[in-house]
């Protein structure tokens, strides 16, 4: 099955690739548009960065950045909402937002659940301990696999507690979120495990940390890591890729399931 392609539209000062490029609420909506058209069919609209040791954001704040955003894109693509935040996550939703990109998994706010369940929206589920400004602080697992599939079955049931329909939920293992390196690959080189959860996988490498700690890249050299990683994530079982770069990852993706003889619309 070809994966669906979530393209990024961070309108953040600070996120860790392209933090300032698109606060402007024109600029990210032009952005968003190009990344349609690049074959995105799924925008993720952020006010927020989620970078390691990134500082919070007041509701206000994160409602003025994103709104404008979600209201230009909603009419172009799926648009997804990334926040933790129930106040956000609605006002989004009332703009055209179709999907809820929660880091905490419903957890970090005790009205996200009821809101997504109310308003029958999707809902992405991440992995990730602690939170973005403590994630990173001596991240320990046993088994970094079995661990994070034994959260997001937790967090599944969960929110099908709360009302949410279990068709709405897609599972994110969180790269680079409360990870080291050696984390990072294992789940990418396992990740068909997390298929026995039976929701669809969403998967973002795109630019991180670990592909710079694996060849001494800068943010900006990623490309080749993310393609590489984002492949064989598909090749695992992956549903959604979220990436930045759109057109390359579109090409990426439909060569290799060419070669593999998964692409009968070639």
């Amino acid at each position: 099955m070809k994966p669906k392609l979530m393209g990024i539209v961070n309108v953040t000062p600070d996120s860790f690739s392209d933090g300032g490029r698109y606060l402007d609420a024109d600029a990210a909506i032009a952005h968003g548009g190009e990344l349609f058209r690049d074959g995105a069919e799924i925008l993720d609209v952020g006010g927020e960065s989620t970078r390691p040791g990134a500082e919070p954001v007041g509701v206000e704040e994160e409602l003025r950045r994103v709104e404008p955003v979600v209201v230009g894109l909603a009419g172009t693509a799926t648009v997804s909402i990334d926040t933790s935040k129930a106040a956000v996550a609605e006002a989004a939703i009332d703009a055209g937002a179709e999907i809820v990109n929660d880091v905490t998994a419903l957890r970090g706010d005790p009205e996200m659940a009821a809101l997504c369940a109310e308003r029958s929206v999707g809902v992405v589920l991440m992995h990730m301990p602690g939170s973005p400004r403590t994630m990173q602080e001596d991240p320990t697992y046993g088994d970094v696999v079995d661990e994070v599939k034994e959260f997001l079955a937790e967090r599944v049931k969960a929110a099908v507690a709360a009302g949410i329909a279990e068709d709405k939920i897609w599972l994110d293992p969180g790269i680079g979120f409360g990870k080291t390196l050696e984390h990072n690959l294992e789940l990418l080189r396992r990740l068909g495990e997390l298929r026995g959860l039976g929701r669809p996988l969403v998967v973002g490498t795109s630019r991180k940390s670990f592909i710079g700690r694996i060849d001494g890249s800068a943010v900006e050299d990623r490309l080749g890591g993310t393609i590489a990683s984002s492949v064989l994530a598909v090749a695992e079982g992956a549903d959604v890729l979220r990436v930045h770069d759109v057109a390359e990852m579109a090409q990426a993706v439909r060569v290799a399931q060419a070669v593999l003889g998964a692409y009968p619309d070639r």
